[in-house]
């Protein structure tokens, strides 16, 4: 580093739980008469716009078309807007953060 930049400051990964739809595309494993599905996912990232970012992009490695996010925030964020978090859900958060990984929790899919 020289004088004149400034040391960046690392930020900590945090999970974030988002509920992604998808719509359907040729091998996206979704059931057959299906018309798309809600994923929920737990996803690191410095922030949520990171996260939102890297679970898009593996979605559509994985042939999947994700058409809407939405996010919920942190588990800090979660616990201040009162929601219970069993521990079951809370193990998955975890294992995204130690995998920096996203771990889909549930998938729900959609018909007509």
């Amino acid at each position: 580093m020289t004088e004149d930049q400034p040391e960046k400051i690392k930020r900590p990964q945090q999970v974030y739980t988002l509920v992604i739809e998808v719509g359907r595309r040729p091998n996206d494993g979704l059931p057959k008469d299906a018309t798309g599905a809600a994923l929920m996912c737990y996803a690191t990232g410095v922030d949520e716009a990171e996260a939102v970012r890297e679970t898009v992009a593996l979605l559509k490695t994985a042939d999947m078309a994700p058409l809407d996010v939405s996010g919920y925030g942190t588990l800090e964020e979660r616990l201040e807007a009162g929601e219970e978090i069993d521990a079951e859900e809370r193990a998955l958060m975890q294992r995204a953060l130690a995998e920096n990984s996203v771990v889909v929790a549930q998938m729900t899919p959609f018909y007509d």
